[in-house]
Formats: C-alpha cells, structure tokens, sequence
C-alpha cells in the first residue's frame, strides 16, 4: 500500500517502470479516494498484459469510436501513455461526482521523470509489478511502442531526456559513495583518538544526567 496522509509529508512519488496499467490504476485509485496525492512517473515504461497486436488492434477499435453527429464532443482518444493511465484511473471511479473530480485533481501522470521529482524518491507498489503478477512466459505489451505506433510523437523525445537524466544521476551516486567512503572513514579514525573519546565521554554523561 502507498503512505497515508498522516504519515506523509508530500505526494507519494510511483515509479512506473514493470508495473501493470490495470493493478497499478486500480491502487492508485483507491488511494487517491482516501484522500492522498500521488504523482506517477515513467509512464512510457508500464506494461499491459497480452501480445502487443492484441493491444494495439484492440486500441485501434478504440480509436474508430465517436459521435456520430458530433465527433468533437467525444470520446476523445488520448495517445500520450500518461493520458492513457490518468483515463484508466479515472474509469475506476465515478468521475462526475465532486468527491471523485477532487480526488482526480490530488492525481499528477508525466512521461518520464521531470524535475524536480527526479531527484525525490520514488516508491514501487508490489502488488502491481507485472514480474510478480504475470506468469513467466506470458506476452506483454510496452505502453510507450504502443502509444508511438497509434500516434504519440514523443517516445525518442523522452528516451534522449532519460538518457541525460540516467547519466547525471550515475556521476551525483559515484560523487555520494566518495563523500560516503571518507565520512566513514573520518569516524574510524575518530573513534581510536583518546582525545575524542574523552570529549564523548562527557557529552554522554550531560545528555543522560537526570533531570531534576
């Protein structure tokens, strides 16, 4: 399950990558009705279950849908994968009522991970990964090859802007595991010197004198 509003000082950040469309809507959905915000990210890298010419036939079907006096009024086909997620999210829920259009507005889908969520945590929810759900074997389909062949334009877009965001995040861990290595190191080297374990002698004694 995502946190609770009572244990939670932001928005629940999901990374999308290897989860489920279906399962992973159907939890967000049920989170966002509780009152929490979520911001899904990476959608491009969610799956769906079957082949991916079932799906992409089956989209478009979808796609032939319309009004026949007036087509500008609906349905209205999204292409964008994060579209295609807040749509299914919205499905799972009585969208016209006002409790349910607020709880869509407490909801944020982006392709790929924008700043400044990429460099907050994200979380994963289990329940929903296609490896732990799907059984081994089983065909799936990428949203994002299926969006860019049914007409999203964005996918070599967003792969350039991972890229970029990948190697930056590579050099800022390999400058982290230095700082990390050398603070650890400066505490070893503290711990042996007399001088430092008298100072820490003390402290120890103000902090758990009793209070009177």
């Amino acid at each position: 399950e995502l946190s609770s509003p009572a244990n939670m000082e932001g928005p629940t950040i999901v990374d999308c990558r290897g989860h489920l469309m279906g399962r992973l809507a159907s939890v967000v959905a049920k989170q966002l009705l509780t009152g929490n915000r979520v911001v899904l990210v990476r959608c491009e890298e969610m799956n769906i279950s079957g082949s991916f010419i079932r799906n992409k036939l089956l989209f478009m079907s979808f796609l032939r849908k319309k009004m026949n006096s007036n087509p500008v009024k609906g349905p209205f086909h999204f292409r964008a994968p994060s579209r295609m997620v807040w749509r299914t999210i919205r499905s799972m829920m009585q969208h016209k009522i006002p409790k349910c259009q607020a709880a869509l507005e407490r909801l944020k889908v982006f392709d790929g991970v924008p700043p400044p969520y990429d460099k907050k945590k994200r979380m994963i929810i289990p329940d929903a990964l296609r490896i732990t759900r799907l059984r081994p074997g089983r065909k799936y389909t990428n949203l994002g090859r299926m969006c860019s062949e049914v007409g999203w334009k964005h996918w070599d877009t967003i792969k350039t802007l991972e890229a970029k965001r990948k190697t930056k995040g590579e050099a800022f861990w390999a400058k982290k595991k230095t700082v990390i290595a050398a603070r650890r190191k400066a505490l070893a080297a503290a711990a042996k010197d007399p001088k430092v374990a008298k100072v820490q002698k003390i402290l120890d004694a103000v902090e758990n004198a009793p209070v009177v």
